[in-house]
């Protein structure tokens, strides 16, 4: 690889972590996850801890998907932590969607206007069975 070719992968590596770094302080900041955190939990006093642990958990998720660790647990411990990352994931979708009311303005759309229970479900049941096919058709060959 020539230095040219080093410099552009440099650039492009660090324009695409701007710009999704961007994004993320941009959702945390507009849809005020942090402040709302702290009045639900009651623990108005501790939003730099919050701020910081969010903080550190981007710069420890950037340097895990950087080095490619190894972490020597059982699969049994897999279970509950990609459980737990499933369940994080699906919930700030949910809370993202509930934000915006693209739900309720879907099913106006779509002329389900009384029943958004069937189209959570429909929701549901489609991120399941395309995990399902995903896992068994990427990833199990």
């Amino acid at each position: 690889m020539t230095t040219i070719n080093v410099v552009i992968v440099i650039f492009i590596g660090l324009a695409g972590g701007l710009a999704v770094g961007s994004g993320f302080v941009a959702f945390l900041t507009v849809f005020g996850i942090i402040p709302r955190l702290t009045q639900l939990t009651k623990t108005m006093k501790m939003v730099r801890f919050y701020e910081w642990s969010v903080v550190l958990g981007a710069v420890f998720g950037t340097v895990a998907t950087l080095w490619d660790p190894v972490l020597l647990i059982t699969p049994y411990l897999l279970f509950p932590i990609g459980l737990a990352s499933g369940v994080f994931v699906g919930m700030v979708a949910a809370a993202l969607t509930e934000v915006l009311n693209v739900l309720p303005i879907l099913a106006k759309r779509i002329g389900i206007d009384g029943q958004i229970a069937i189209l959570l479900m429909a929701i549901v049941f489609g991120k399941i069975l395309g995990s399902l096919f995903q896992w068994v058709y990427f990833v199990n060959k």
